[in-house]
């Protein structure tokens, strides 16, 4: 029986801050990734953690040697059930679970290689980007296919030899004898991980992973009127599996940056335009610019009120999914009233005459 308190280098009365603390440690130690990695010693610190910091796990290990599920119907003396239950916490899905079930009664069937991690990157874009549509590169770091061994982590043209440590079968039996009944139960080699065969020669550059630590760079099509949070899935984009597995997919989410002119709300965007009054007074037209670069002419009417936003119908924000005829929210323009920093006394005589016109 494995001593999972050795295992982690703690006494049994450790704390669990002091049982993660050991698993952190030991796990950085032993992770695969690294040059001095060992997998094997990883996979036996991850076993130990998930019984120990687990409160029901670790009384009854204390207490039996070994975990039970308090729900499982076969537990009782004189049973010989042959299921791996030591790995449910690693259970993908359903379709594994009685994958894993159908072995314990001799239908092997064995597990595939870890499919790569998906992946989530912030990515920044421009106002004006979001407004049209662009395609832009991503870059972000990841796991690709090791290339000297095109991802299978060895040579198969080197040949195989039997795995020793199961005999070839891809699969370890072990019998335990508990207070509750003999148990048999059957785990994947970690060894050949459930291959049944080693290869005669390993890739030296992925350890024999099949992939390598790298930097990615793939062009990423954002749609019009994207807005910031939306999240863009590029399905196979992610890490790529071990030993030719799937890869993962990749999710780019959208950041957009902030304007120096303009303020977007909703659908609609908000600009602020310093306007002179006697340009309102003498009829003149306002440029203001828009989005898309041009500028357009705002007819101010006398007895407009400056102090509430001026409304552009339709050049506003593009909205997203809209179709061919792209909808558009509105623009919406603030006037900050510009005055002149000196009177003479020719102007004073004019707003004097413009003063008694209006009352």
């Amino acid at each position: 029986m494995k001593d999972y308190y050795k295992i982690l280098g703690v006494e049994k009365s450790a704390s669990e801050d002091e049982i993660k603390k050991a698993f952190r440690r030991l796990a950085h130690q032993y992770h695969p990734d690294r040059p001095d990695g060992n997998e094997d010693k990883f996979k036996e610190v991850n076993e130990a953690y998930q019984i120990l910091s687990n409160q029901d796990k670790r009384r009854q290990y204390d207490q039996f040697g070994q975990t039970f599920d308090g729900n499982n119907p076969f537990q009782g003396g004189g049973f010989d059930f042959n299921f791996d239950h030591s790995n449910l916490e690693d259970l993908g899905n359903i379709s594994d679970l009685f994958d894993n079930l159908f072995e314990g009664f001799g239908m092997r069937k064995r597990k595939t290689y870890q499919r790569g991690s998906d992946l989530e990157v912030g990515f920044q874009i421009t106002l004006e980007e979001a407004f049209r549509g662009v395609e832009k590169d991503v870059i972000y770091p990841t796991q690709l296919i090791c290339q000297d061994c095109s991802g299978a982590g060895h040579f198969p043209k080197e040949g195989f030899t039997d795995c020793s440590a199961c005999d070839a079968r891809g699969e370890i039996r072990e019998n335990r004898n508990t207070f509750f009944g003999n148990f048999s139960q059957v785990r994947r080699c970690e060894k050949c991980f459930g291959s049944g065969q080693l290869p005669n020669k390993s890739c030296g550059k992925c350890i024999g992973f099949g992939r390598i630590k790298s930097e990615r760079s793939i062009p990423v099509a954002i749609a019009p009127g994207i807005r910031s949070g939306q999240i863009i899935k590029v399905p196979g984009a992610g890490e790529a599996g071990e030993r030719g597995a799937s890869a993962g997919d990749l999710y780019v989410k959208i950041i957009l940056q902030p304007h120096q002119d303009f303020e977007l709300r909703g659908d609609d965007l908000v600009i602020k335009k310093e306007i002179n009054l006697l340009d309102i007074l003498s009829d003149n037209k306002v440029k203001v610019k828009t989005i898309e670069g041009k500028e357009i002419d705002l007819k101010i009417s006398v007895g407009t009120d400056l102090n509430e936003e001026f409304k552009v119908v339709g050049k506003g924000m593009t909205q997203l999914g809209s179709g061919l005829l792209k909808k558009r929210g509105d623009l919406f323009v603030k006037f900050v009233i510009k005055t002149p920093k000196k009177v003479s006394g020719k102007m004073k005589k004019v707003l004097e005459e413009l003063k008694k016109e209006t009352e």
